[in-house]
């Protein structure tokens, strides 16, 4: 896995996504999964070009609960979480 992706358990959830700095791109795969390995460049190159976003992986076999928790049915699924919005006019982020 590239060094800029983060993989993802039920441990590290939270510290990862729920209190990220910048918007979340989680993609959930398999290593059995043939689509989910011809994505995987794909979202190792946007990972390099593009820091404003984190990009995290959830491996399906391993993390059954975190893909259940997002309704994840099918692999390969990417999700964008947008856990914080930032508004100039309130003091506190809305939380989603």
């Amino acid at each position: 896995m590239a060094m800029n992706i983060t993989e993802l358990h039920a441990e590290n959830f939270e510290q990862e996504v729920v209190n990220a700095d910048r918007p979340v791109c989680i993609d959930f795969w398999a290593p059995w999964c043939g689509p989910c390995r011809m994505l995987s460049p794909v979202i190792e190159e946007l990972a390099a070009e593009e820091p404003a976003i984190k990009f995290c992986k959830v491996n399906v076999d391993d993390e059954p609960g975190l893909a259940a928790q997002f309704g994840v049915s099918s692999i390969p699924t990417l999700i964008l979480s947008l856990i914080h919005i930032y508004e100039p006019t309130r003091p506190e982020p809305i939380s989603y």
